[in-house]
């Protein structure tokens, strides 16, 4: 009885130090969860920076060339010598290419030759017209012959005359079996070669020219941005077409609104509008596809954020703001245009607020978060103001600001 007693005694102790040992594993353990939970999420910060920023609308284009020249022969004959090379940039005179100019010389040579007859007849014919009056005036002669005679010098006269037409029209003839470039540009690939027999009715052109500088853009926009558009262009200011490529960001050149087209396109509901480019350096081809960016305005004192920083749930846009005491609390904001990885906010925001870019998945309102120590950096740079601070290159989802 005593030993049963003993072993009761042992299993209570043992029973005892168990719970104690679980009661203190148990509140270790909540301790480290309760640190984890509260423990500071790294997140990645920025501020909301004001500054002037280009609003733009962007549309899809085509470049095309202010002239294209498809270089033909306008008499027939043989093709006596091709003078340029494929690719060649020409200027207006330049000679192309040479026909065969014997025939249209010796028509010429046959013109001129009649001429000088038919100027002989009517000089004699002249002498005999004097003649004839002078006798005619005494009474020698009938005044049926000087009228005659009369008649004579005037329809020699007519015939001179159309013998310059005809010398006229043989030197135009001669003149077009030389070739020349009718405007400055660029050739391209050759498509008749030496010594073939061209005609004035061929399709086939002997080679296109085309012209590369300035060089136009046509793109079209929405209907619905043409208030947009003619309230920019009664400012008298001329407005900056931005050529883009692709990628919508590789800017390949900058020039002027020159038209907006005088209907819209029932069918699609677009409008027309062409710009001019200088194209120095060339980046613009004729039939490249490009992205058109036609500034309308500009938005003085913006509030601008990175993308990143726009977040979309199911209850709309929204950012997380940090607080001074490095909280975070979800704000409803109202984005504008996107442009240059860097977005306009008209409503929601103030000017050098902390935001958050990135890390964004484990907040919610009241997260406490850590700024890594390569954003502090960044935020503690100025905030750029005025229209020094302009913005990348757009992208084609700029479609319009709000």
């Amino acid at each position: 009885m005593k030993l049963q007693k003993k072993y009761l005694a042992g299993a209570a102790a043992v029973l005892l130090l168990g719970l104690v040992g679980w009661r203190a594993l148990h509140h270790s353990g909540d301790t480290a969860g309760d640190q984890a939970q509260n423990a500071p999420i790294p997140i990645t910060a920025g501020k909301v920076d004001m500054r002037d920023v280009p609003l733009y609308v962007v549309g899809i284009g085509t470049v095309q060339a202010y002239n294209t020249v498809n270089i033909q022969a306008r008499v027939d004959g043989q093709l006596d010598s091709v003078d340029f090379r494929e690719g060649q940039d020409v200027k207006e005179g330049d000679r192309l290419a040479q026909i065969d100019p014997r025939p249209f010389q010796a028509a010429l040579d046959g013109a001129l030759a009649t001429l000088a007859k038919d100027q002989a007849t009517l000089s004699n014919a002249r002498r005999d017209l004097a003649r004839y009056q002078d006798t005619a005036s005494k009474g020698f002669s009938s005044r049926q012959q000087a009228d005659t005679q009369q008649a004579l010098v005037d329809s020699t006269n007519a015939l001179i005359q159309a013998d310059q037409a005809a010398i006229e029209n043989a030197r135009v003839q001669l003149g077009y079996t030389t070739i020349t470039s009718p405007i400055d540009g660029r050739t391209g690939i050759r498509r008749i070669d030496k010594g073939n027999i061209v005609h004035a009715a061929d399709t086939t052109p002997l080679v296109v020219v085309t012209q590369l500088q300035p060089i136009s853009v046509i793109f079209t926009l929405p209907q619905d941005v043409l208030p947009r558009v003619a309230a920019a262009e009664a400012t008298g200011v001329p407005l900056n077409v931005a050529a883009l490529a692709r990628d919508g960001t590789t800017e390949l050149g900058q020039g002027v609104l020159e038209l907006v087209d005088n209907q819209i396109d029932p069918t699609t509901g677009t409008l027309r509008l062409k710009a001019r480019f200088a194209n120095p350096t060339r980046s613009l081809w004729p039939g490249e596809f490009v992205n058109a960016r036609l500034q309308v305005g500009t938005a003085h004192d913006g509030l601008v954020v990175d993308s990143r920083v726009v977040q979309r749930g199911p209850k709309g846009v929204f950012a997380y703001v940090i607080k001074p005491d490095n909280t975070v609390e979800m704000r409803a904001i109202e984005p504008g245009q996107d442009y240059g990885g860097q977005t306009l906010v008209t409503k929601g925001l103030a000017a050098n607020e902390r935001v958050v870019v990135d890390g964004q998945m484990r907040l919610q309102t009241g997260s406490k978060v850590d700024v890594q120590p390569q954003d502090k950096q960044a935020l503690d740079q100025p905030v750029q103001t005025g229209s020094n601070a302009a913005p990348g290159p757009a992208t084609p989802s700029a479609t319009a600001a709000q």
